[in-house]
């Protein structure tokens, strides 16, 4: 049982922020610190293991009071009062708690009713052990809130604390494994709206202020403590007896009634389904999201106030189907969440992945029932696969289970490996022990740790008891160690041209002879028929004997049935069948792996890229699954600009438009009319293209049955401008004036110094980004990026990549935790020549020291320019 105490000593009234406040800095260093006598060192920037460990061990019983000031100037600073009530156990040591802000941020401090001089190091504030008492003890801190984590914006601002930025907005215990309830009061402007965690329990306006009193939460991790406030709009709604409400900023009448019903219901089939599969009630009370402009990630599940990305699930009328399909999953993972990562909390940042996993893997059992018409199989192994194989293909493969020696270096663990192989091992681990055993496994995790915290090993040995397999040694190869295995299929004919004997091989890439238990089918094929059967690959080779007395296949596939994972390298007959005829296999699913086995055989120079290309022209006439036309098109869109030679571009790009333009007219639902045009504004190239570009954008020329939203005048004036059309600043200035949101404006305006024809312009614009403060609205940065280093300004941009990886370490240190990575996607993706494959290398070479997690990123971004500066001749 859990059991939550009242602070012994509440706040006081807001007028305290106005009390004259007392000063004692000793400065930013304290070398050592005396506590009873002992020397004790002082603690290390971050949050190291061993702070945390010895916190966890001592201390209990935590609660957040908290107070914030919220002017209507973003340049005046947010001040903020604060009472830490905890129990001490037995401990000579001084506590330690977390506040990276400027030297002189904190006022006042007492500790039990006593002041105490202000004393911090390397982002900490040291209590002293003499002031504190074994048992209950309250803390009393008057600062001024760090801003790197509050977001804010002229009219409104947001919180974003994870992995461990709580403690750069206000002083806290910042790690996971110690769970604290939080009050929190608000005082904002009169015209501002907030929410937070907790249930709102009054508000109060007096003048041009207004006061608002969130009730105390569930114990919950600092990482998840979240408010918003601003001026935002709120829509209600109540959908089977709970109420919702939806806080935006959308200005689009519109789009908001097109998705508000959607969002909600969204959110209640997540709810339910959850509730039965755990068997737990939603755990946190109230249930509320926040639409926010230019949020840094999709979602984030802050119990009872989820964030999304505004854009990701307010969609325009011409969203394609993986639009529709991607908000679903997105709103059911960050539900799921509620239990996986919230209700139960990885206990250290090393297992961060396991939240992700069981939110990735849940929101794909969410979705299934309500996109009945879609296959789920096909769904989960394009949603999964093709990311996850970004990265393990590469020499920077990471484990999904990464170990963390401090919680600062904690963004360095997110990427696909946690969100897209995570799953695909998770559905494997479901398959050892049963769907049944499984679940009931999941139920007994939850409820063993709820409101707790647990560890990967935790929940194995919990499943170990339900499996026949020994799920330790299956984790050790999976979870602990980087890598997939390559998997090739050999058959011995007879003289009378039948198979004698089938073989599935399996071999370590790293050559440390590791095995990779997974099931497999494998499917021969004939021009005419197909065969296949099951097998689970436990050692490194299992031979078919079912298959003995089959024709010789035409092609040989072992991974048809999007479940095995690994390299599967196609002999030279699969190889040259799938070229000429891999639109004519029997299933979407089998079309669908048999596409990215292909692009593997690419990548590996075993396919040329302009065959593959041609291929997909072919391809897309007779394609009627919308899931595999929008990975044909993914590919195609890689292929042109990365992988092919200039010449081959000019020779294809006719034929690349003139197949796009009759897809359009031919497709029979908007979404797939939406695919096939996103990929024509990024490809089109030609003279006659681009001016019927123009035409579609100056809205003199129709496209029948499709509607075109902002966004899409928005994007197309942009890659127009990058095509240095010759009206391309008029174009820019009409399509500014044609946005009427002022958060979409403001993002416009940010990138369009990227565009500019002038390179000097340009040069400028990047150079404005090695301030951090220019890199605050982080999309908007990506955006600008991403055209700076355009394929068609390729060349220019080559200048860029050396000083882009320069910053990166600052990067990591100031920029929330899936931006370094997409910092180095968004620089290196317009990139394939010798010469920018040459300058990543130069820059790792000139650097050996360089943080090895970081050194991993740069090497997964720049393999695929790797690749190319191989292939492309």
């Amino acid at each position: 049982m859990v059991i939550w105490r009242r602070p012994a000593q509440r706040l006081r009234q807001p007028s305290r922020f106005e009390r004259p406040t007392r000063r004692f800095t000793f400065g930013l260093a304290v070398l050592a610190l005396v506590a009873c006598g002992d020397r004790v060192p002082a603690p290390e920037p971050g949050v190291s293991w061993e702070l945390a460990e010895q916190r966890a061990a001592t201390l209990s019983d935590v609660h957040y009071d908290l107070e914030f000031r919220i002017p209507a100037s973003v340049d005046s600073a947010v001040q903020a009062r604060e009472t830490i009530s905890f129990s001490l156990g037995d401990d000579s040591r001084p506590v330690i708690i977390d506040f990276r802000a400027p030297d002189g941020s904190v006022h006042e401090l007492e500790a039990n009713g006593r002041a105490l001089p202000v004393r911090t190091t390397a982002g900490h504030l040291i209590l002293p052990i003499d002031a504190l008492h074994r048992g209950d003890n309250v803390i009393e801190i008057g600062f001024t809130a760090g801003d790197m984590s509050l977001n804010r914006n002229p009219d409104f601002l947001y919180t974003l604390f994870v992995p461990d930025r709580a403690s750069t907005a206000f002083p806290s215990f910042d790690q996971p494994n110690l769970k604290a309830t939080v009050r929190l009061t608000l005082d904002t402007p009169a015209s501002w709206r907030a929410v937070a965690n907790g249930r709102l329990m009054s508000t109060d306006s007096v003048g041009t202020r207004v006061t608002y009193r969130f009730g105390e939460t569930k114990p919950i991790s600092t990482y998840l403590f979240a408010f918003a406030a601003g001026e935002f709009q709120v829509e209600t709604a109540q959908r089977r007896g709970r109420t919702m409400n939806m806080y935006h900023r959308e200005t689009d009448d519109a789009k908001l009634r097109r998705n508000r019903d959607a969002i909600f219901d969204l959110h209640a089939s997540a709810l339910t389904w959850l509730e039965q599969y755990t068997g737990i009630p939603y755990p946190f009370g109230k249930f509320d999201f926040v639409l926010v402009p230019a949020f840094q990630y999709g979602g984030m599940e802050h119990p009872g106030a989820i964030f999304y990305r505004a854009s990701s699930v307010l969609l325009d009328e011409s969203a394609t189907q993986n639009q529709l399909l991607g908000r679903a999953s997105l709103i059911a993972h960050e539900t799921a969440h509620m239990w996986f990562g919230n209700l139960v909390t990885m206990n250290w940042f090393d297992d961060v992945w396991t939240k992700e996993v069981f939110a990735n893997f849940m929101a794909a059992k969410i979705v299934n029932p309500s996109f009945p018409d879609i296959d789920h199989a096909q769904r989960f192994y394009l949603r999964h696969y093709p990311s996850a194989y970004e990265v393990d293909r590469t020499a920077a493969a990471n484990p999904i289970r990464q170990p963390l020696d401090n919680l600062q270096d904690a963004g360095t663990l997110y990427g696909a490996i946690i969100y897209q192989k995570a799953p695909i091992v998770m559905r494997h681990l479901e398959h050892l022990t049963g769907e049944s055993a499984f679940r009931e496994g999941m139920q007994a995790y939850l409820a063993s740790f709820a409101f707790r915290n647990a560890t990967w090993p935790d929940l194995i040995a919990i499943l170990d008891d339900r499996a026949p397999d020994d799920l330790r040694s299956w984790s050790q190869t999976w979870v602990e160690e980087p890598d997939r295995p390559t998997i090739t299929v050999a058959l011995d004919a007879t003289p009378d041209g039948t198979i004698d004997r089938l073989v599935v091989r399996q071999a370590d890439p790293a050559g440390r002879e590791r095995v990779w238990n997974q099931p497999l089918r494998v499917m021969l094929g004939w021009r005419d028929s197909t065969w296949s059967t099951t097998t689970q690959l436990a050692q490194t080779s299992a031979a078919l004997p079912d298959a003995t007395g089959l024709p010789i296949p035409d092609y040989t596939m072992a991974a048809a049935d999007g479940i095995g994972y690994a390299y599967f390298r196609l002999d030279d007959a699969s190889r040259s069948f799938l070229l000429d005829h891999l639109p004519a296999l029997p299933t979407p699913l089998a079309r669908s792996t048999g596409w990215v086995t292909l692009w593997d055989a690419v990548l590996e120079g075993e396919v040329p890229p302009d065959a593959f290309v041609r291929l997909t022209l072919r391809a897309l006439p007779r394609e009627p699954n919308e899931l595999n036309t929008q990975r044909i098109l993914g590919y195609l869109q890689s292929a042109f600009w990365r992988y092919l030679a200039v010449d081959q571009r000019h020779a294809l790009a006719a034929d690349i438009e003139a197949t796009l333009w009759s897809r359009i007219d031919a497709a029979p639902t908007t979404s797939m009319k939406a695919a096939y045009f996103n990929t024509l504004v990024a490809l089109t190239t030609t003279s006659p293209g681009v001016a019927r570009l123009t035409a579609v954008w100056r809205q003199t020329q129709e496209i029948h049955g499709l509607p075109l939203s902002e966004r899409d005048f928005t994007s197309m004036a942009q890659e127009l401008a990058v095509r240095n059309v010759d009206d391309a600043r008029r174009i820019l200035e009409m399509q500014s004036d044609r946005i009427s949101n002022p958060d979409r404006k403001a993002q416009f305006l940010f990138v369009l110094p990227a565009l500019s024809a002038n390179a000097a312009v340009r040069d400028s614009f990047f150079d404005t980004l090695r301030d951090a403060r220019n890199r605050e609205r982080e999309p908007w940065v990506l955006r600008a990026i991403s055209l700076l280093n355009h394929p068609l300004r390729a060349q220019h941009a080559e200048r860029y990549i050396r000083p882009s990886l320069e910053l990166l370490e600052e990067i990591q240190r100031t920029g929330d935790i899936f931006f370094p990575k997409r910092w180095l996607d968004s620089t290196l993706g317009g990139h394939s020549s010798p010469a920018a494959a040459a300058a990543v290398r130069s820059f790792l070479d000139d650097h050996p020291e360089y943080p090895q997690r970081l050194r991993l990123k740069i090497l997964q971004s720049a393999d695929p320019v790797f690749r190319a500066a191989v292939i492309v001749r």
